[in-house]
């Protein structure tokens, strides 16, 4: 059996009207003439097959059919209702899923409040938040797997877009009774003949690289004696003895007994903390989590 097609605005029409009893109150609400209202309703009918009201002098009366149509009638509209606030929402970014990747040691600065604050202004958004190091960030936006990725010194990738949000300064790793402890501020010359535990390259090429470079402009080569993947594992390996390390300075909130952390020498020795996202992939709810990202953290030296 082929099912009539209705017309939302011949529902609605007949919402009004049986709310009314009455059509020229009814008219006035649609903003419509009263003869319009009633083609409305009679083709309404005619798709029914069967009379909505019953019409008499100074009367208009919901028939069996009408009674029983009406429920449906309201639900029908409110579901398009739902469906297009729904609709805008998800257009404007305002509801939805983003899932964003971030580097660990970022959860020891800037990412709890970026955060907070972001799901404070958008508190429909489903956020889903995953630790990850450089690399797998990087593949894990090629691959649509993120949408966001929040880490540090990210390589120039083809199809992806990248804005730095701050600088942090470098600051010296070091055992609780190395030599250089005592120091302030230690210069990264001072470090030459110190093993180094370093994130493996792989993990984070350009961080990696950007350790290094430090080193090289300070006139040597960094001989690395142990690898670790996460921050807070550079700095067990440290308190074991196996060496020193650069690290950014929100490793401080690392606690360890037997580590402390220096300021180094030159001071223009930092690390840069950058957000990416898929270039020509326009999404609202990146571009507000951008926009929350830029107006919540402060470009500039830390």
């Amino acid at each position: 059996m082929t099912r009539p097609e209705l017309a939302l605005h011949q529902l609605h029409a007949f919402v009004v009207l049986a709310e009314e009893l009455h059509f020229g109150r009814a008219a006035q609400r649609l903003g419509i003439a009263q003869p319009p209202l009633s083609q409305q309703i009679q083709r309404l009918e005619t798709k029914v097959g069967h009379a909505l009201f019953d019409r008499g002098p100074g009367r208009v009366v919901l028939t069996a059919t009408g009674r029983e149509l009406l429920p449906a009638a309201r639900r029908a509209l409110q579901e398009l209702d739902r469906g297009l606030d729904a609709a805008r929402r998800i257009g404007t970014g305002a509801s939805g899923r983003l899932r964003v990747g971030f580097a660990a040691s970022l959860a020891l600065t800037v990412l709890p409040g970026l955060l907070r604050a972001y799901r404070a202004d958008n508190p429909d958004v489903v956020l889903e938040i995953e630790e990850m190091t450089t690399a797998p960030q990087l593949a894990a936006l090629r691959d649509r797997r993120i949408d966001i990725g929040l880490l540090r010194e990210p390589p120039a990738e083809p199809g992806l877009c990248t804005e730095p949000l701050l600088t942090e300064k470098f600051v010296a790793v070091l055992p609780v009774a190395h030599r250089l402890a005592s120091l302030r501020r230690v210069p990264v010359t001072a470090l030459a003949d110190e093993p180094f535990v370093l994130l493996p390259r792989h993990v984070g090429p350009t961080v990696h690289d950007r350790i290094v470079t430090v080193c090289r402009d300070a006139g040597f080569e960094p001989r690395v004696a142990q690898h670790a993947v996460e921050w807070q594992t550079v700095c067990a390996l440290v308190e074991a003895g196996f060496g020193v390390s650069l690290a950014p300075a929100s490793i401080r909130r690392i606690r360890l007994r037997g580590v402390v952390c220096r300021g180094v020498e030159p001071e223009s020795a930092r690390t840069t903390v950058s957000v990416c996202w898929r270039d020509a992939d326009p999404d609202p709810l990146v571009d507000r989590f951008l926009a929350r990202a830029r107006s919540t953290i402060t470009t500039g030296p830390r």
